[in-house]
């Protein structure tokens, strides 16, 4: 009999789901525009046992994936768990096995050893396949329309690192996938490396490379010609884990980098320059990067202190919810300079935003739009817990970054919003013409509604809601894949 701890991360808001299930043709408000043809796949954790420790963290629940198959004006829905290695073996037991978030010390014995992942982070599809991905393990393959899973993955043994990131990019021009891991060798370890994977899933090239010290390495920028890669000082080491504490710590006494590295065969290790910040602050996602002559821009929701309160600091300071707040920031350094130091950090907003995105044909490339979650504190909320950061997004915000407009769409006083996503409204619209896709989580009546906006015109509202009878749990991804990237339904 399962009993599910009553502890922030289980109850409430975060309720765990555990529902694998299809609707067809969902119930909606509005029109679905008929342009919209494809899938928006997003994944959240969603423990399918109760953890083997009541303080968990909410991360370390197993990916659930949603599907949403937009088709003639329709849209479909299915659900289904992403069946790591971990998922598969718990199902036999018929209980947890795994101990703690990424901490191998607390895991039963019968596992020791095994693929930890979850698969939980980020779903994306490329070559015909769906890549459910978790920075702390191997990419899982799955059918981006059964989600069947297919199990994980090294590329035939051309990609040696041990972990795929979860915010892999696809380079709008070629076609592959940009990504990288860190922990390459093994768990603390400084080791990384950048690949690239083709538009039919062949690897292309490896660059092992190492970093200045072990941290969370969530996300990154590619531009033209480089990888780009923040280090942000959420630390870890074995003595935590022996000591039972979270797998990661803040650390304000170490410095913030940016690493610089060539793309393509042939670059090595010591091609990788790195920059110093002028201050130590808290980045995770990135909005974008991209070149301008020899300078390298580099937009990223930038906090003057932690953000994530699940992950202390490492000195026992204590938690500062205004300096945790982040507003979009542009890193900018100077290829062409022999300084170490940036050379400037913009503040390009006043609104309290994060999960930032684009329009992803301009991934790498100058670009004009931007979107992402903003929390307005001054609105009314008729509810008390958002996400599990603490965070209450209750708008999605757009920036004009050519003139310096803002605009927003408020969900409403019982309303939090999820990670948004650009659909373009046709393969050749000028930037920024299509819509906005994101879940709406109503946490007075406990549904949630898939809403769609004019990107560009989010004061007006949404243009349709598709309704779900049910409310899904917080989510981290997700991305849309137009129908010519799908393979044939069967």
């Amino acid at each position: 009999m399962a009993h599910f701890p009553n502890t922030p991360g289980q109850t409430g808001v975060l309720r765990p789901l555990r529902l694998e299930g299809d609707i067809l043709d969902l119930e909606v408000e509005g029109e679905i525009p008929s342009q919209l043809n494809g899938t928006f796949h997003r994944v959240h954790p969603d423990a399918q046992f109760p953890p083997k420790f009541e303080n968990d963290q909410f991360f370390n629940g197993d990916g659930m994936v949603s599907m949403f198959r937009f088709h003639d004006g329709k849209v479909d829905f299915r659900q289904r768990y992403a069946q790591t290695d971990k998922w598969k073996v718990e199902r036999a037991a018929g209980k947890s096995l795994f101990g703690a978030y990424r901490n191998p010390l607390t895991d039963d014995e019968s596992v020791q050893g095994m693929i930890r992942g979850t698969a939980n982070t980020n779903v994306m599809v490329h070559a015909g396949k769906l890549y459910a991905m978790k920075e702390d393990s191997p990419c899982l393959i799955m059918d981006p329309l059964t989600l069947e899973t297919e199990g994980y993955t090294d590329f035939g043994g051309k990609i040696k690192n041990q972990t795929f990131n979860a915010h892999a990019k696809i380079d709008p021009v070629t076609g592959n996938m940009c990504n990288f891991g860190y922990a390459a060798t093994g768990l603390f370890t400084t080791d990384c490396s950048y690949f690239e994977i083709d538009p039919a899933g062949n690897v292309l090239f490896e660059t092992f490379f190492e970093v200045p010290y072990y941290c969370m390495m969530h996300d990154f920028g590619v531009t033209q010609d480089y990888f780009v890669l923040h280090i942000v000082p959420c630390t870890g080491n074995w003595e935590r884990l022996r000591a039972g504490k979270p797998h990661f710590g803040f650390d304000k006494t170490l410095p913030v980098w940016l690493g610089v590295l060539p793309r393509g065969s042939g670059v090595t290790g010591k091609d990788m320059r790195w920059f110093k910040a002028p201050k130590t602050i808290f980045a995770s996602h990135v909005m974008n990067a991209f070149q301008d002559g020899t300078k390298i821009h580099f937009d990223v929701p930038q906090a003057e202190g932690n953000s994530f309160p699940f992950f202390p600091d490492i000195h026992d300071d204590s938690f500062d919810p205004v300096a945790a707040l982040p507003y979009l920031h542009r890193w900018t350094v100077d290829m062409g300079s022999n300084s170490e130091e940036f050379s400037s950090v913009t503040r390009l907003t006043t609104w309290i935003d994060e999960f930032p995105r684009l329009d992803e044909r301009y991934v790498g490339q100058a670009y004009r739009h931007g979107w992402g979650l903003v929390m307005d504190p001054e609105m009314p909320m008729d509810f008390l817990r958002g996400r599990a950061s603490g965070f209450k997004m209750n708008k999605i915000g757009h920036w004009d970054h050519a003139t310096g407009k803002e605009d927003c769409w408020w969900a409403g006083p019982e309303s939090i919003v999820q990670e948004p996503c650009f659909v373009p409204r046709h393969k050749d619209s000028a930037e920024g013409d299509g819509y906005i896709i994101a879940l709406v989580d109503n946490l007075i009546t406990n549904y949630s509604d898939l809403v769609v906006l004019d990107a560009l015109r989010l004061a007006d509202g949404p243009i349709a809601r598709a309704k779900l009878p049910i409310r899904l749990r917080s989510g981290l991804h997700g991305n849309w894949a137009d129908a010519s990237k799908l393979p044939l339904a069967a």
